[in-house]
């Protein structure tokens, strides 16, 4: 049960479990969103891909810097099994299913030379983009800290200024039975957020912002 004043509502709606009960109404694409680990082995085209990127393109940055790069990996070619080989061996079991890889990197130096304290801010703004960009497409992401950053500069050769932040395996929802036991189970359980007071201040760090 989520508790917010005088307002209570279910961690869950009964009818779509993955369907976020929020407090407060949001876009559909938001109370959508979630990360599954069972994917569908039906493509997403070249064009697809480059949709989700024109909408991480267009994020808000600092100074206009837009640290965020990505490599991309299409399932059947090099660079897909380069991303995957950097992935934990976890990840690995379900990640190979989905059509689409790509590692999420971000760049430190601004566009003055001088360290941009807001690049993983930026480059998270910027995959928050490409994630509802993905659902109005009624595509899916599942970002991933599991890899191996070691891996993946040795691997696609990156800069020292640059640094991988996350994998992301991207592709059309696929039946939960498909997965093992542990995934499964996840696949299939009730999403969950914090309540407000517990993230959420006002006149001193601690002190819930109130309704």
């Amino acid at each position: 049960m989520f508790e917010y004043g005088e307002l209570k509502f279910s961690s869950c709606i009964m009818s779509d479990i993955k369907t976020a009960a929020t407090v407060y109404p949001v876009h559909d694409l938001i109370k959508k969103r979630w990360s599954p680990r069972a994917f569908s082995e039906e493509p997403v085209s070249r064009t697809q891909v480059f949709q989700l990127l024109e909408a991480a393109r267009w994020a808000a940055s600092s100074y206009n810097d837009q640290p965020w790069r990505f490599v991309v990996g299409i399932k059947g070619e090099a660079s897909y099994d380069k991303i995957l080989q950097t992935l934990g061996e976890f990840n690995q079991v379900w990640a190979d299913k989905a059509p689409v890889l790509l590692l999420t990197c971000a760049l430190k130096t601004n566009s003055r030379g001088r360290f941009n304290r807001h690049y993983a801010y930026d480059t998270g703004q910027a995959v928050a983009n490409l994630s509802i960009q993905a659902m109005d497409m009624g595509l899916y992401l599942h970002q991933m800290a599991g890899f191996s950053q070691e891996k993946a500069i040795k691997v696609f050769n990156i800069p020292k200024d640059v640094e991988p932040m996350a994998a992301i395996a991207i592709g059309y929802k696929g039946a939960a039975d498909l997965l093992s036991d542990p995934s499964k189970k996840s696949e299939r359980s009730a999403r969950t957020r914090k309540d407000f007071k517990e993230f959420c201040f006002e006149n001193q760090w601690g002190e819930a912002f109130s309704i």
